[in-house]
């Protein structure tokens, strides 16, 4: 069925319906008759329609949405707004056709992406929230593990591999706050009455449909209700930046699952094999999520530059938000779904950091006795370049290595090159200590409490 005709003549020729058909926004269905239940709530409550015409409309939409999930689209079908439209009039009969008053398809579908992106914006929230728990809980487990940390892929300082993990999890933390946001400003405002595009003569109450929905106010101006889709880019962005954060991990998951690194055995359940080789175990859901990302970063180019060149107000290239947001949107929630899945098994066993981490150790502990640390930073690095010299590694040095090269060092300077010693003894803030990583875990679930949901 269509909701327009009456001025043409000639029908639709099969490849111009092949060409702008479009059941993407299928997936919308649910949002739709919601959004349809409110308009003709308030249809009837401001008399544009009888009240007793509205009440049946409603209970009619009501009984479609009751069965959503055995919902059969026809092919007449233009979008999913004329397959409600048509499925209620099989129930109410011709009054389904007051269903549309003071309503166009540019507000509806505008309103309708805004209600379902609440819906997904708050599951990717709780997932990516969920996901956070995890490494918190990991990091607490390996508070006291050391690995190096990095600078140009070189062993830079001595941390500890909660530290790391818990790096990570604060990354994640601000990708739930930017679905929460997106959600709570962007999404928050109703474009329903807007209509086609100027508004209507008829005495709609826009402030009563958005209320009955759940948003905070309307959309103050009509062109902008229907013509803009500055709302999708936000969502998409919150995918984007979350699929890159995800793909950084999933590349550290690839680097240490490997026979070169060795740092983690991943879990039968979550590895696959080689055809060829015996010998393989593979990290296929890391390699995934980091090429999926691509396509993730791709929709957020895509999304920018289908607004650049629209004027006000609706057009129909904006058909092509939907197949960028969904795919956005289900790319990320598979993602947070199999890096969960990923880490639940993983087993850990780094080796522990060469000696050379702790070289910033020495200096400070020139730098605490006077010494300045442009100076204490020149006395290390010629006290590391000569054991070089002599084929010998920091870790290898001797008391006198060190109160030969410099008298200011003392012999019980030794012992700053012990890693896990090196890592106790950090004082910042935000550091890899273990005493720092208890603060951290308490910090993150402060930060929780103030994310919706």
């Amino acid at each position: 069925m269509t909701l327009w005709g009456g001025r043409f003549d000639g029908s639709m020729s099969e490849v111009t319906r092949r060409y702008t058909g479009d059941d993407s926004d299928r997936r919308l269905l649910a949002v739709d008759i919601e959004g349809s239940i409110a308009h003709v709530t308030m249809l009837g409550e401001t008399g544009i329609i009888k009240a007793e015409d509205a009440e049946t409309l409603a209970a009619g939409l009501r009984t479609i949405l009751e069965h959503v999930d055995a919902f059969e689209f026809q092919r007449s079908d233009e979008d999913v707004h004329t397959a409600v439209e048509r499925r209620l009039g099989e129930i109410v009969g011709d009054l389904a056709g007051k269903l549309h008053t003071g309503r166009s398809r540019n507000d509806q579908v505008a309103l309708d992406l805004r209600l379902y992106l609440r819906q997904t914006a708050e599951e990717r929230t709780r997932q990516v929230k969920d996901l956070v728990d995890l490494l918190a809980r990991l990091g607490a487990e390996q508070a006291e593990t050391p690995i190096p940390s990095y600078t140009h892929l070189q062993q830079a300082q001595v941390t500890t591999l909660g530290h790391h993990l818990l790096a990570h999890a604060w990354i994640l933390t601000r990708d739930a706050n930017r679905f929460s946001m997106a959600r709570l400003v962007s999404l928050d405002s109703s474009p329903l009455g807007a209509g086609a595009s100027a508004g209507s003569s008829l005495p709609l109450d826009r402030q009563s449909t958005a209320r009955a929905l759940g948003f905070g106010d309307t959309v103050a101006n009509s062109l902008d209700a229907v013509g803009s889709r500055d709302f999708v880019s936000d969502y998409v962005f919150s995918c984007a930046q979350t699929m890159v954060d995800l793909s950084r991990l999933a590349e550290e998951m690839v680097l240490w699952a490997s026979s070169e690194f060795g740092w983690v055995r991943l879990g039968d359940e979550v590895s696959t094999g080689s055809s060829a080789l015996p010998q393989k175990r593979n990290p296929d859901i890391a390699e995934l999520i980091r090429g999926r990302s691509a396509g993730v970063v791709g929709d957020m180019t895509a999304i920018l530059t289908l607004q650049k060149g629209v004027p006000l107000t609706y057009n129909r290239d904006f058909q092509e938000d939907k197949r960028i947001v969904f795919h956005a949107d289900d790319s990320t929630g598979a993602a947070l779904e199999a890096m969960a899945a990923l880490l639940q098994g993983i087993e850990f066993d780094p080796p522990s950091p060469g000696a050379e981490t702790t070289a910033v150790d020495l200096a400070e502990a020139l730098v605490s006795r006077g010494v300045s640390f442009r100076e204490a930073h020149t006395v290390v690095g010629r006290l590391i370049k000569r054991l070089e010299d002599q084929g010998r590694n920091l870790d290898q040095a001797v008391a006198e290595d060190l109160t030969v090269h410099d008298t200011r060092f003392h012999e019980a300077d030794l012992a700053l090159l012990d890693p896990l010693a090196s890592v106790r003894r950090r004082a910042t803030e935000g550091s890899g200590s273990p005493d720092s990583i208890s603060e951290q875990i308490t910090r993150l679930e402060d930060v929780w409490r103030n994310i919706d949901p």
